[in-house]
């Protein structure tokens, strides 16, 4: 199984963040304008929390709250589960079904050096199985 670092190189390196201040209508338009589901929330150089769809729809939403006048940091996820690069993929998707979240921060120390999306770990999956399953029709007609 491929490793996090493996599964970074193959993506962009662009990072989507937001700061924690920041109106929470910017992040959902940063989100839509990128076609991404979640923003990292940096407070500078640190990783402060998470934001996502699913964070906009219960804490904002469903409370009746205003998306100009509530800032990001009033509906971040602050306890955020993060993975290393030298972690597996296997392992991410272990962690992505244990905590219910979608999105994977990867910290080296305290440095964000990416972030894996449930996607991005399936599109792996999926790739390996098209590998071995290849392996196998070669090691049959031989």
């Amino acid at each position: 199984m491929r490793t996090v670092r493996q599964l970074l190189e193959a993506k962009p390196a662009q990072l989507h963040a937001i700061a924690p201040a920041a109106p929470v209508i910017e992040a959902i338009r940063a989100m839509a304008e990128h076609g991404i589901g979640a923003l990292l929330v940096m407070d500078g150089p640190r990783l402060a929390g998470i934001v996502s769809e699913r964070d906009y729809a219960r804490k904002v939403i469903l409370q009746g709250r205003s998306s100009r006048d509530t800032p990001v940091a009033d509906i971040m996820t602050v306890r955020v589960v993060s993975v290393s690069p030298a972690d597996t993929a296997d392992r991410c998707m272990q962690v992505m079904t244990e905590h219910r979240i979608r999105h994977l921060p990867v910290l080296e120390g305290d440095a964000v050096v990416g972030v894996l999306s449930i996607g991005d770990l399936v599109k792996a999956v999926i790739e390996q199985q098209r590998q071995e399953l290849d392996h196998l029709q070669r090691y049959i007609a031989s």
